[in-house]
């Protein structure tokens, strides 16, 4: 198995590949954010397996990177670093890392992870097909329906045009109706960024589905936490607000 290994340090560098070499593994280091991603791009080398990356790199924050490895192409990213706050956590995995290890961390359990992301992103041995997917059922809100693979909206069976991220934004909140969502966690989910400076963006979009929806009492404001959905009562026409409970 072929890793590429994003990290700076060349000592730290040196020593976690010389361990992972003793498990059969090939670590190739690139030392910046450039580097590796100029490594990710197709040759005829053997193609990595997984990519660890450090957050700390000294041409760009490895978040950065790891959002442009997602556009060129769907390799396991592990983000392997002393970060060890949730919100850089949550972050990370947010923008599409399939792994988050904190250092110091325990050799074996490095390994685990790395072999356990790339089993789920390898096709089983032997060329059996793969199982066919289960279909994908549509989200159904009372007269609201959204059907995720296809990335249609309807309310009362009348299609409802919406951009990229509105769809985004209504389905992060669809697919949970009832719960509440931080304004930082919808901006780093829907927007794969940080909170700071894009608080307006978000809600000129919650402004914009209400009105296109015809639905103003769909999104709930929860003052000073985020958004939820409210599932509308049955029958209830667009337009029209829940009775008072």
């Amino acid at each position: 198995m072929r890793l590429l290994l994003v990290e700076d340090d060349d000592h730290v560098a040196a020593a976690l590949s010389a361990v992972l070499a003793r498990h059969g593994l090939t670590v190739v280091q690139a030392r910046s954010g450039e580097e590796a991603l100029q490594a990710l791009l197709p040759d005829d080398a053997e193609p990595y397996a997984v990519v660890l990356l450090d957050l700390g790199l000294p041409d760009q924050d490895g978040f950065e990177v790891c959002g442009r490895i997602r556009r060129i192409c769907t390799i396991p990213v592990i983000m392997v670093t002393a970060r060890s706050d949730v919100r850089s956590r949550i972050h990370g995995l947010n923008l599409g890392a399939d792994d988050y290890v904190v250092k110091p961390y325990d050799t074996g359990e490095l390994l685990a992870r790395i072999h356990a992301v790339s089993r789920r992103t390898t096709p089983a041995a032997g060329g059996e097909p793969a199982e066919e997917a289960a279909p994908v059922e549509p989200l159904r809100l009372g007269p609201l329906t959204v059907e995720l693979p296809t990335r249609q909206v309807s309310v009362g069976g009348t299609a409802v045009p919406l951009t990229r991220k509105e769809f985004d934004l209504l389905a992060l909140l669809a697919q949970r109706p009832g719960v509440v969502f931080r304004r930082e966690q919808i901006i780093s989910e829907v927007w794969r960024t940080s909170w700071e400076g894009t608080g307006r963006t978000l809600e000129v979009h919650i402004a914009s589905l209400r009105a296109k929806l015809r639905m103003p009492a769909l999104i709930e404001t929860v003052r000073g936490v985020g958004y939820r959905l409210v599932v509308p009562a049955a029958g209830a026409a667009p337009g029209t607000r829940p009775p008072a409970s």
